[in-house]
């Protein structure tokens, strides 16, 4: 009888061992303070961005790649179909990070706009915003297209229907009192927008992308454009009804024939956390990201100053996170 007990107790210790090893990912540490290395160190976070060929999934293999020889995280990169599909992911468990433009975050959050048909979700909170996508209105150089004003009644691509851009061209517009029937929209890809502005078959169109932009950069070799301006007080109008657009300066040169500096607004590339990851963790995470962010082997990593990673953020902070960022003087 003693040694059936033995073996019955032998068995349950193997599997709760298993269950914590399995389990071990998101547990607490027994310490606060600890370095980032030792409370990271093989830690599996599951990290959802965009498609392979994308700058989400790119960014985030760098980011991931350093952080393993610094603190040993294994962060595990995943293509997916980008800022819905990775908030809609961490809900389901599927991931436990993310990265997510900040308007459809502020959307999911309040359960508007492309989650209206969803309704709120609230099972994630903001780590800190990385880059810029920036919202740019192509015309071309020749339209007589000079302000957002002069789109209307005229051929506007919005981006496919039903996406992030397709609700940003809409608010921006909407900042001059300008709604989609008073245009004639067209919903386009980028590139399928480049290319029938090319052709003559629209007058403009909106990309909301990181600046330079592929598919503009085409464009711009081979067809005089001009980037439509956001002038100070619609831009205001613009912040006043939408906290997550800032305000955006496009470099002379960033393309062919842009020869002055274009104020825009831009969303940001943003990292959110699932709320089931412990305090400790998600510190330590936002802590080795931002901290090494001079030593990642990519251009958008540039961006990444503390104050651009709190600024126009309208989902909480995850604790952890709001602690780094209290501690480095970012947020009070």
């Amino acid at each position: 009888m003693k040694k059936k007990l033995a073996l019955v107790l032998s068995i349950i210790l193997v599997f709760a061992t298993l269950f914590m090893t399995a389990c071990g990912d998101k547990a607490a540490p027994e310490a606060n303070g600890g370095s980032a290395a030792d409370t990271l160190a093989n830690t599996r976070i599951n990290v959802g961005t965009g498609g392979s060929t994308g700058t989400y999934y790119g960014f985030c293999n760098v980011i991931s790649s350093l952080l393993k020889e610094k603190t040993g995280a294994d962060l595990m990169i995943q293509s997916s179909g980008a800022s819905k599909a990775n908030i809609l992911g961490i809900d389901d468990g599927e991931v436990d990070m993310a990265i997510v433009q900040n308007d459809v975050m502020d959307y999911a959050y309040n359960g508007t706009s492309l989650f209206a048909d969803v309704g709120v979700i609230n099972s994630f909170s903001t780590l800190g915003a990385a880059y810029a996508e920036v919202c740019q209105i192509v015309a071309k150089a020749d339209s007589g297209i000079k302000t957002v004003a002069d789109l209307k009644g005229k051929k506007v691509s919005v981006g496919d229907s039903g996406s992030g851009v397709e609700f940003n061209a809409q608010q921006i517009l909407g900042a001059y009192d300008i709604s989609f029937d008073d245009i004639n929209k067209q919903n386009l890809s980028f590139q399928a927008s480049a290319d029938a502005l090319k052709d003559g078959k629209i007058d403009a169109f909106f990309c909301t992308a990181g600046a330079p932009t592929v598919a503009i950069t085409d464009l711009a070799t081979t067809t005089g454009i001009v980037l439509v301006e956001i002038d100070a007080e619609h831009l205001a109008e613009l912040q006043k009804d939408y906290g997550f657009y800032a305000e955006y300066k496009v470099p002379a040169g960033t393309y062919k024939g842009i020869d002055t500096e274009v104020t825009t607004v831009a969303v940001k590339a943003t990292f959110i956390i699932s709320n089931d990851l412990n305090e400790e963790i998600v510190y330590q995470l936002t802590k080795a990201i931002y901290e090494n962010a001079g030593e990642y082997a990519h251009e958008k990593a540039a961006e990444m100053t503390l104050e651009y990673a709190v600024s126009n953020i309208s989902v909480p902070f995850h604790p952890g996170a709001e602690r780094y960022f209290k501690e480095v003087g970012a947020i009070s």
